[in-house]
């Protein structure tokens, strides 16, 4: 079982884009945690903005959202849910190296910060993607999807 913290990620269309990407991945749950945005408005209207790119992939990944993200990662490891963050942080590990077994949390951070090392203290382990050119990071929804499917196939 895979379940999916979005933690304070600004962007409606990075966020729409990850609920594709879980979607196609099979992502049990996603949590948006933070100031996050949802696909729906405070007054619960659906965001033509985020389905624009979700294609209505909230639709069929069930998704909540929290304020706080630390009561959320306290619930999920009190259910044996292993945390992983994928972040760049000299406790990281090459993405490849990850294996999965049993339900993970995988979560992702702020486009330009990253994870706060709060957040980071509640992972077990700590994925990065190499870079290789001369760009310091991907784009958030790029870097959840490449990671999503790296796990994928490391649970069989």
């Amino acid at each position: 079982m895979v379940y999916l913290v979005l933690h304070n990620i600004r962007s409606v269309h990075n966020v729409g884009s990850i609920f594709r990407t879980a979607d196609a991945a099979g992502v049990e749950k996603i949590y948006l945690t933070g100031y996050t945005p949802a696909p729906t408005d405070r007054f619960g209207r659906r965001r033509k903005d985020f389905t624009k790119v979700s294609l209505g992939a909230e639709n069929s990944v069930a998704w909540e959202c929290r304020k706080d993200i630390h009561p959320l990662l306290r619930e999920l490891r009190a259910k044996e849910t292993r945390i992983i963050a994928l972040e760049q942080n000299p406790r990281s590990i090459d993405y490849r190296k990850a294996r999965v077994k049993g339900a993970v949390a995988v979560i992702v951070g702020n486009e330009v910060n990253g994870l706060p090392k709060s957040v980071l203290t509640h992972a077990e382990t700590i994925a990065e993607i190499p870079m290789r050119g001369k760009k310091e990071s991907l784009n958030v929804s790029v870097a959840a999807g490449i990671f999503l499917y790296a796990i994928r196939q490391s649970e069989g």
